[in-house]
């Protein structure tokens, strides 16, 4: 009982620390994964994107589009099979992931212990 109640103030630290980060960089975090996955290659199609960060393939699409919408990500087709699509950061998305400090984001005390280590 005492670890189920430890993860549920860890998940509400997640989520009070989510809206401060979408209040100042004015995207959420699964957005903002993104964008730090793909900043890691050059291009990433949203099967292996939606793998990586855990997300089903309707979060993911949501995701994905919620960042091309916001002009941080584009999307391409591969030339090699006209059906599937591949996304990249664009500079809008490479300046934001920049500018991203979490540390400067109010952060409960729970995640700055768990980050901290």
């Amino acid at each position: 009982m005492i670890d189920l109640c430890r993860i549920r103030d860890l998940q509400r630290a997640v989520h009070q620390f989510e809206a401060a980060f979408e209040k100042r960089y004015g995207i959420c975090l699964n957005e903002g994964m993104t964008l730090c996955s793909l900043s890691k290659t050059e291009r990433m199609c949203p099967g292996e994107l939606g793998e990586l960060l855990g997300l089903t393939p309707s979060n993911t699409s949501k995701v994905l589009r919620s960042v091309e919408l916001k002009g941080l990500v584009v999307r391409e087709l591969c030339c090699k099979d006209r059906r599937q699509m591949y996304y990249s950061l664009t500079q809008k998305g490479h300046e934001l992931l920049v500018s991203v400090c979490c540390r400067e984001v109010e952060m409960p005390q729970i995640l700055r212990d768990w980050i901290d280590g």
